[in-house]
This record gives structure tokens, C-alpha cells and sequence, in this order.
């Protein structure tokens, strides 16, 4: 049965393995995610300049949307501010900044019937995020920009924490992936990248049973393994799902291979060496 806490424990140690055993840690807003949350809100309505950003597809033009959230995404993964709030998000819960790195922040945009977009199938492939060659160690840091209902998070399936799930995880190598620059890493830089890009997904046609879900508030925090199997909900409220998280890895837990357990993940290439020290 799924774990959810709330209470950030104040020995780190305890937190981590907690979730490489599956727990999931759903913690009130720190001062940190909600400087984060502010200044992400601030970026998005200063590129795309509408009157609700939430309903911002009602008001752009499909090209015009995808060009200035591609400028968003690339803004909050690159930035050094957004890296160093996220930093002190980080140590403010407790992790070691010395032994801490992380793959940086993503803006995740769901849009109202998102799913029936051909182009945007992979963002509701259900999978782990361990596939995309992170190690076993990988915590999630996920928060959004908004009070969400449970029916706009995301699915988790806890019965597959420590059960394979067919999939096809060995199509994906690090380092193939980012040849060409870092657009697929930080995502849908290139219009047609969900019809032309390989993703790993579990196999088509596979039913994994009951999901868990959830609600947040806005700057709410959730820590969560990176080997669970979860889906991104499809959602038809009218407005956007705006969303942000980051992989963390402690980096003496990923050298001794602690870390959840690893039941069917094939994917390769060495992604810790791009990862940035908190």
C-alpha cells in the first residue's frame, strides 16, 4: 500500500531511504517553493504576455504557444537562479548540498485534452523515470504553480514499485539522446519531437491496475523515487496545468547503489556527469 507523509523528518538519511522504499513525501510549501512558484508565475506571464496564463491557449495561436513555452522551459532549466533556488529548496529539506546534485528544474504544461494532441502522446506515456538512465537512487521533486485537484496530478501505480512492467527501456542512451544539444532533455524544443523522438513507455496494451493520486496546493512539495510507475492524468478543466520538477540524486548513495529497487530498467549512458552540485 502507498506511503504518504507529510512531515519533512529532520535526518535526511531517513527521508531518502524512505522513498527508495516506495513511501512518497507530500510536505507543505517552505519559503523556498514559494519564492520558486512566484518567480516561475512572474517568467510565464512576462513571455507569454496574455491576460489569464492559464487559459493561455485560448488566446495564442498553436505556434505562437509551443514557441514561447519552449522559451519558458529553456529559461527555468538553464538560468543559474532558477538552480540556485532550487538549491536552497534543497537544503532547506534537509539535503546535504555537498553530497546533493540534480538534473534542473522543468516546466511541465498540461493543456486541457492535451492527450488527444498526437503530438503530445509521450507526455502521458505511462513509465518510471529511472528509463531515461538516471540511477536507482533518483529522487523526483515535483510542485505546481497551482491548487490542483487530484483529477490534474498525476497517477502513481504503487503495485508495480517492485514488479517488472513490460517496457522497452534499453531504446534509451544518454548520450545519444543529447548529441545534438540539450532540446530533447529539456523538452519539446522541436514541434515534432513526440511523432519523430524514441521515448522508453511500458508495453502498449498494458493494464497496470489500480492508481493512486493526489492533491496539492500551490508550492506544495512531493518527493517521490524516480522508479515509480506513474502517468501524467489527462485533464479537461480549461486551464493549464503548470507544473515544475527536478531529479536529485545523492551522489554517495548512487556510488554505493543504494537506491530503490531496480526491476526492469535497461536504459544507458552516463547522465550524472552533466548533473549540477546543489
Amino acid at each position: 500500500m502507498l506511503q504518504f507523509r507529510g512531515e519533512i523528518p529532520q535526518d535526511n538519511r531517513e527521508l531518502r531511504h524512505a522513498v527508495y522504499d516506495g513511501a512518497v513525501y507530500l510536505a507543505s510549501p517552505c519559503a523556498g517553493s514559494l519564492k520558486l512558484v512566484r518567480k516561475a508565475q512572474d517568467a510565464i506571464r512576462s513571455v507569454l504576455d496574455v491576460k489569464e496564463i492559464r487559459r493561455a491557449h485560448l488566446e495564442l495561436d498553436e505556434d505562437t504557444f509551443f514557441t514561447r513555452i519552449g522559451a519558458l522551459r529553456r529559461m527555468i532549466y538553464l538560468e543559474e537562479e532558477f538552480h540556485n533556488i532550487l538549491s536552497d529548496i534543497l537544503e532547506e529539506n534537509g539535503f546535504d548540498p555537498d553530497c546533493t546534485a540534480f538534473d534542473p528544474l522543468r516546466l511541465r504544461v498540461v493543456c486541457p485534452d492535451g492527450h488527444l494532441n498526437k503530438k503530445a502522446a509521450p507526455v502521458y506515456f505511462p513509465h518510471r523515470d529511472t528509463w531515461y538512465a538516471h540511477p536507482q537512487s533518483l529522487i523526483v521533486y515535483w510542485t505546481p504553480l497551482d491548487d490542483l485537484g487530484e483529477d490534474e496530478t498525476f497517477a502513481i501505480y504503487p503495485d508495480y514499485f517492485q514488479q517488472n512492467v513490460p517496457n522497452n527501456s534499453e531504446v534509451f542512451n544518454y548520450d545519444e539522446w543529447v548529441k545534438d544539444g540539450p532540446d530533447l532533455k529539456i523538452g519539446w524544443q522541436k514541434e515534432d519531437s513526440g511523432l519523430t523522438a524514441v521515448y522508453p513507455r511500458s508495453a502498449e496494451g498494458f493494464d497496470p491496475g489500480q492508481d493512486v493520486g493526489f492533491s496539492c496546493p500551490a508550492a506544495g512539495q512531493l518527493f517521490i523515487a524516480g522508479a515509480h510507475y506513474h502517468a501524467t492524468r489527462p485533464q479537461n478543466t480549461g486551464k493549464i496545468r503548470f507544473s515544475l520538477d527536478a531529479r536529485l540524486v545523492h551522489l554517495e548513495d548512487a556510488a554505493s547503489g543504494t537506491g530503490a529497487p531496480n526491476v526492469d530498467n535497461r536504459s544507458s549512458g552516463d547522465i550524472l556527469k552533466d548533473y549540477i552540485r546543489a
